[in-house]
């Protein structure tokens, strides 16, 4: 491979693009807007003009308001909704119907039952009783992801861990030119550039020798950053590429579940996932916001089948015509032995019946008997993830959180240090990475558990998006995430009270912002 000469920071800023929002997205968002006034105009004539439409308006606003309090969704998300619907009179319950919750065609609703009936062929009793007797803590943290994700314990794969998005991006490559049989690829964001393009050129070479390519981008992640009809050309070059709930300008939840997963599928035998998207900033080729820090693994044996199955329910969702027969893509890989791992995916319902991600992370805490050590580029948690957080702290557990110090959202980072205050009453120690901003997401306790993904800590990841994560017990990996944690810490800063003193204007403005954080 070329070695490719190093950029000066200057040159990195200046190689850096503006990205423009194509056409088709703004004339489908414009759409929606039209659509949702229209619809709220005309109820309000028709409740000033027709008498009895008033009392029929207050009965569905009741009714819509006793709905929100009585789902099973967290207070925190209720709230806003609430405001909408009782203050909005009209407005309010009109948004709920159009936004509150995502709608699925029954074709998709048959494939979502597929794919939670087809699961990976593996028999793991030996593994889960191989792992109760090392652990009867792991045991049950896994059992708890197998019970809620319907996945399985691994005890025959070998995991890498790439501290910085450079690494991935170099192993992926190289894995890629492996590939014999097919390639599957799904990511939040896809730009054009070195990192993208040095990955397309593979995928087309191997399109063209006769090797099963498939890449899922997100339509809403990929906006700014490629042509609205980028899939056609992909599919022109022999890559089968479909767009994540592509936007078509219809009102409806079209904003929220997206797929926010980062999934490399090599032959079966080959995973990777972690933070990183196919992007130059990821690999610190652009600067935006300081040095990107950001983390990824790669899997090699029998889990791999796991992401498999995550990648093909999300290209099957999206393509009309494919109807995979997903057993066909499942690969028996040669034994290897590193401790004990189980690859999941979490998402909205009715994909999935409950927050697997949140739940995973609660656990961890609640088992964890020393210390756990988080990185977030948010910090945006309901009060359950925030209480579980505080009673670790409060019973001796040394937590610790590394977010980032350069934010990529100015709004979102003031709302992520509004948690600041009480997390260290509770006695939780958080630091800002210093040199930019942290993308990573890992979550690791007693220096032998981490959870290593896409799931950030706030409420796009933990209950609107299509995430994926990496529980793991014991690997070699384990003390490589470690080893990473406390090397950030070194160039992160401690937080105190300094840091976080707001005025009474920007307290006001955090906690309306705190308010509607759900729906953000």
């Amino acid at each position: 491979m070329k070695k490719e000469k190093k950029l000066s920071k200057w040159e990195q800023r200046r190689s850096a693009k503006k990205n423009f929002i194509p056409f088709r997205f703004i004339f489908n968002i414009l759409l929606i807007i039209i659509e949702t006034l229209l619809v709220c105009a005309a109820v309000i004539f028709l409740t000033a003009y027709v008498d009895v439409f008033y009392f029929v308006v207050l009965i569905i606003q009741l009714t819509v308001a006793i709905r929100i309090i009585g789902s099973e969704d967290s207070p925190e998300y209720k709230v806003p909704w609430l405001f909408f619907v009782m203050l909005l009179p009209v407005i309010g319950f009109m948004l709920y119907f159009m936004f509150y919750s995502r709608r699925l065609s029954k074709t998709q609703m048959r494939k979502i039952d597929r794919f939670i009936s087809e699961t990976v062929p593996k028999d793991d009793i030996l593994e889960l009783s191989l792992l109760e007797s090392a652990s009867t803590s792991a045991h049950s943290q896994a059992n708890l992801l197998r019970n809620l994700a319907g996945v399985h314990v691994y005890g025959d794969t070998e995991i890498t861990y790439f501290d910085n998005g450079q690494k991935y991006f170099y192993s992926l490559l190289r894995e890629l030119n492996k590939a014999e049989k097919f390639i599957f690829m799904e990511y939040f964001l896809i730009e054009k550039g070195s990192f993208w393009n040095s990955v397309l050129e593979v995928l087309t070479k191997k399109a063209s020798s006769g090797v099963e390519v498939r890449v899922v981008y997100d339509d809403i992640g990929c906006m700014k950053t490629l042509p609205g009809d980028y899939y056609a050309k992909l599919n022109k070059l022999g890559i089968k590429c479909v767009p994540f709930f592509k936007i078509k300008g219809q009102a409806n939840n079209e904003f929220n579940n997206r797929s926010h997963r980062k999934i490399t599928v090599i032959d079966g035998k080959v995973g990777f996932t972690g933070g990183v998207n196919v992007a130059d900033e990821y690999i610190n080729r652009t600067i935006r916001f300081g040095h990107w820090k950001d983390v990824g693994i790669m899997l090699t044996g029998n889990a791999v089948n796991e992401l498999t199955r995550l990648f093909l329910l999300d290209y099957n969702l999206n393509d009309k015509k494919c109807d995979d027969e997903f057993f066909d893509y499942y690969v028996k890989s040669p034994s290897y032995s590193d401790g004990w791992c189980v690859p999941f995916g979490d998402g909205p319902r009715p994909v999935y019946d409950r927050y697997i991600a949140e739940t995973a992370i609660i656990n961890l805490l609640g088992q964890a008997k020393n210390y756990v050590y988080m990185t977030t580029p948010y910090l945006i948690i309901d009060n359950t993830l925030v209480q579980a957080i505080e009673n670790a702290a409060l019973r001796g557990v040394d937590v610790r959180i590394i977010t980032p110090h350069i934010p990529d959202k100015k709004m979102v980072f003031n709302i992520t240090r509004s948690y600041y205050n009480r997390l260290i009453k509770s006695g939780v120690k958080i630091f800002e990475y210093e040199p930019g901003f942290i993308h990573a997401k890992n979550y690791l306790a007693d220096g032998d558990t981490a959870i290593v993904g896409t799931i950030n800590l706030d409420y796009r990841s933990l209950v609107h998006h299509f995430e994926n994560g990496v529980w793991m017990y014991k690997t070699r990996t384990v003390a490589d995430i470690e080893r990473d944690f406390l090397e950030t810490q070194k160039k992160s800063i401690p937080v105190d009270e300094t840091l976080i003193k707001q005025d009474l204007s920007q307290r006001f403005k955090t906690a309306l912002f705190k308010v509607f954080s759900p729906l953000l």
